[in-house]
This record gives C-alpha cells, structure tokens and sequence, in this order.
C-alpha cells in the first residue's frame, strides 16, 4: 500500500530541497531532520527508512528539478563544454579549455556514480535516521570550517583552467561522503576545491557543475519508482513540490554564485555544527 504524501508536506520539503541541496548543509540530511522534528503525521509520510516508502523517490524528482535548475543557470557553460567534448571525440585531441573543462566533470563523476551503485541502499536503510543523520550534519560543519581554515593557512589562486586529473577525481570523489544524510554534496565538493587550493567562486562553480550530471542520473534511475500503479497518488504532490524545488534551486544557485565571489563557506559551517549537535541532543532525549 502507498504511504500518503500530501500536497503540503511535499511543498514544503520541495523548497527545503531546493535551498539546502545547493546551499552546502545537505538537502538529504534535512529532509530526514524536518519530519522527525514535526513528529506526527509529518514523521510517518516522510520516514525515508520505512519499508516500501515513496519518500526517496519523491526525493529523488526534486533532485532533478535542481538539475534543471542548474543547467538553466549555467546553459551557456554547458554548451561550450558539448562543444568542446564533441570537438575532442572528432579530434582525438583536447584542444579547448571547454573540451578540458568537460575531460575534468566526466573523470570526477565517475567515483561517485560507481560508489552511488553500491551503496545507495545501504546508506538508506542504516543511516537514514534522525541520530546518525545529526552527528553527520555536525560533521559536514567540522569539515567546512576546517576547509576554510586550511585556505586561510595556505592561499592559492588556483583556477579551473589549472586543475589536473588527479585532483578533478579527488575532489569529485567528495560527494562519496554526501551518500551519508547529513553531509551536503556541495560542501563536501567545494571544501574538496578548497584543499586543493581553488578559490571559492571556481571550487563552487566546479561542484554546481559537477553536480547536474550526477543529479540527473540519480533521476534516471529512481524516479520512474514514482510512475509504479501503488505511487498513483503522490504523483501530484511530488509534481507541485518539484516545481517549487525548481524554482528556489535556480534562486539559490544565483545567490551562491555572487555569495561565493567574496565570502566564505564559515557561517554554513556554524549552523550546520548548531544543527548538528542540537538535533543530535534532541533526538538522543526523546529518541
């Protein structure tokens, strides 16, 4: 039997989605967090780690409105960039920094696609849950502030153009810890970026980058769950909800993108350490 998922709970966990999957303090850890702090009703709907729950593949169709969302944003890169692979492929030779740039997204992708193969059910049936959930989000802080520490300590004016294979890999390989709710997938790829001496503006435009493909081939495999005759009744909920992740996803994506050309990834960092512990603390008590 479907699990119902009304049309409010999916809006709202659609704009939860659409500002925390690019904001770096993990979409998927809130997702999880937001219903078991509104216990109820909210709890049971959205309870990722039920049995047959639909939960992960409305999820997942948010995740790939975002995907849209990003490539509306970045549409010009994109196109430069199938230019340059198609350019490379009927060459044999990478001769532009777009086919360069395209070389890099594909090498970095590759880990995460592999490790998303085999452990995806694993991390949702052992880690989907509000206590695990906490002490990852706390650990995403520890890992931003440390990111941002080590910049501090060692600069470097590193730009995309610069970046090597090795290091491309390295930092796609980042988004391996985001299978764990509470680790944000941006934060893990931009700290990653940090370490390996980018600058902010072009280690989040790598992640944002970097991010789509992975985004809509998660899609391509989970979503045609919500199409099966016992998910009839969500495909609404999930369809209004998608369109507001959408929406706040492309927003968010052009805040970011100025945000990042100055600041820093610090005060993400403190909330995501204040959430962390706080919910950890909660659910640890009423548990």
């Amino acid at each position: 039997m479907c699990m119902a998922i009304s049309y409010l709970e999916s809006i709202v966990v659609g704009a939860l989605q659409g500002v925390s999957e690019l904001f770096p303090i993990s979409s998927l850890g809130h997702s999880i967090l937001l219903p078991a702090w509104i216990g109820g009703q909210w709890a049971r709907d959205l309870d990722m780690s039920a049995k047959d729950s639909p939960y992960l593949a409305l999820l997942v169709a948010m995740h790939v409105a975002t995907a849209l969302a990003l490539v509306i944003f970045f549409w010009r890169d994109w196109v430069r960039v199938l230019a340059g692979l198609w350019d490379a492929v009927r060459t044999r030779e990478i001769r532009t920094s777009e086919a360069r740039l395209g070389v890099l997204l594909i090498v970095a992708t590759i880990p995460v696609g592999l490790a998303g193969l085999a452990l995806e059910k694993t991390v949702r049936n052992h880690l989907g849950t509000p206590i695990p959930t906490s002490i990852f989000l706390a650990l995403n802080g520890i890992v931003l502030l440390s990111a941002e520490r080590l910049r501090k300590r060692q600069p470097s004016d590193l730009t995309l153009s610069g970046l090597g294979m090795r290091d491309a890999v390295l930092i796609g390989s980042a988004q391996i810890a985001a299978l764990c709710p509470g680790i944000s997938r941006s934060g893990a790829t931009i700290a990653a970026g940090l370490f390996k001496g980018l600058r902010h503006e072009d280690a989040a435009r790598f992640a944002f980058l970097l991010a789509t493909p992975v985004i809509l081939a998660a899609g391509v495999l989970k979503t045609p769950e919500l199409f099966k005759p016992e998910n009839h009744d969500i495909l609404g909920p999930a369809l209004a909800g998608s369109v507001v992740a959408g929406v706040l996803s492309y927003i968010s994506v052009k805040f970011l993108t100025a945000y990042f050309e100055t600041k820093t990834l610090t005060p993400f960092a403190i909330y995501s350490l204040i959430a962390g512990v706080g919910s950890l603390a909660y659910f640890g008590l009423h548990g």
